[in-house]
Parts: structure tokens; sequence; C-alpha cells
């Protein structure tokens, strides 16, 4: 159990993918539609994509080209953003989100987005789920020049929108993201155990973990 004393926080820093949003949009298209395509275009059989795709993101994992859907439409001669939209269908909200975000509001919390989402890519999910209605900012690493897996996207962020690290909640899914927080000084640090809905929930030692955002609420 996760207790979180709500009177010592300001601000609550969120990340998207895996955490305010079901991984599985994302796991699907990078591992099965987006090689699918690029099996279709240059004619080689789907395994053959997926192991050239890969190889090719493994290599700038944690990396701004890594989340940059332009990059990879360079890299891959392939029109990415129009495929990113082929399934958004499977977008979706991670449970009781809606609810989370909604009581943020009520507790009068500063509710910012911080994700390494590509803006286009990042617009697309806001239209689709409106949970930019709850959030007071929303700020996508790529404005910034770092990675949150990089210290100097804290540091960047601390210029862009000033919040005192130890009155402050982040919440991510990524045990990188989380240690380059911590290194900066955020005092309360969140993980999600199943980012994606569709995978096996995960052990989660190195910070403290919670399933859905249920389990936080009770707190207030």
């Amino acid at each position: 159990m996760v207790t979180l004393d709500w009177s010592r926080i300001d601000t609550v820093l969120l990340d998207m993918d895996g955490t305010l949003l079901d991984l599985h949009y994302d796991n699907h298209f990078w591992l099965e539609h987006l090689p699918q395509r690029y099996a279709e275009v240059n004619g080689i059989s789907l395994v053959e994509a997926q192991t050239l795709v890969m190889q090719k993101t493994d290599a700038l994992r944690g990396t701004l080209d890594w989340y940059c859907l332009r990059y990879w439409s360079e890299a891959l001669k392939l029109d990415v953003p129009a495929i990113y939209r082929e399934i958004e269908d499977r977008i979706a909200l991670r449970p009781h989100t809606d609810n989370f975000l909604r009581s943020l509001r009520q507790m009068n919390k500063r509710a910012l987005l911080v994700t390494n989402a590509h803006p286009d890519g990042l617009m697309h999910k806001l239209e689709v789920t409106g949970i930019d209605q709850w959030l007071d900012e929303i700020i996508s690493s790529h404005d910034l020049g770092h990675a949150k897996e990089s210290v100097l996207f804290w540091h960047s962020l601390q210029e862009r929108q000033p919040f005192d690290p130890e009155r402050t909640l982040f919440v991510d899914d990524n045990l990188h993201v989380l240690g380059a927080a911590r290194e900066y000084g955020i005092a309360n640090l969140l993980c999600i155990r199943q980012p994606d809905s569709r995978s096996p929930s995960r052990e989660i030692s190195e910070f403290p973990a919670i399933h859905d955002f249920d389990e936080i609420l009770g707190a207030r």
C-alpha cells in the first residue's frame, strides 16, 4: 500500500504513455503495426521487418530520436504519423485515470503532463482522449531538447515551469526516467506496475509502485 500525504504535495507531474494511457497502443504500434507496414512497402517478411525496426529503435532507446515520429519517418521512409493514426481505436485511458485527474482538480493540485511523446503523436492522443481538459500545462521533452531520462530535462522543466521538488509528486512507468527525477531531487515518486494492460504486472522494487490511481486517492 502506497500512502501519500497530499497536504505536502502542490504539484503533480504525470507521464502519459503507460501512466495515464494504456501502453498497449504504443507497444502494438512499434512491435506489430509499423513493422507490418514496413514489410508491405519493402516486400519482406513481417519477422524480417520486426527485427530491422527493433534493431534501429533499440540503438536509440532513451534519446529524443527514439521518441521522434519525424525521425522515424525519415529513417524508415514511411509516413509514420499517418500510420500512427491507423490504429487510434486502441488508444485508451488506464483504469481510474479520469477520476484521478478530476480529483487533482478538486484538491487544487497543479497537474502537469510531462511526456517524451513527439508533438504529432501527443496532439493526436489528446484529441482522442480529451485529458488535456484536466491538465494545467503540457510539456513535451522535444520542446525542451532533452529526453526525460536525462537530468537535464528536469533542469529545463524547472526553468520553463518552476516547481518545488520537495512538494512534487511524479508518476511514470519508466524506471530510467524515475531515476533521473530522483537524481534531480523530486521527493515523491511513483511507478506504474502494469503500463500495458495486455502484459503481466511487473515487480517493482526500486520505487513505490501502484497498479491503478485509485490506490492513492484514498489517502486524501
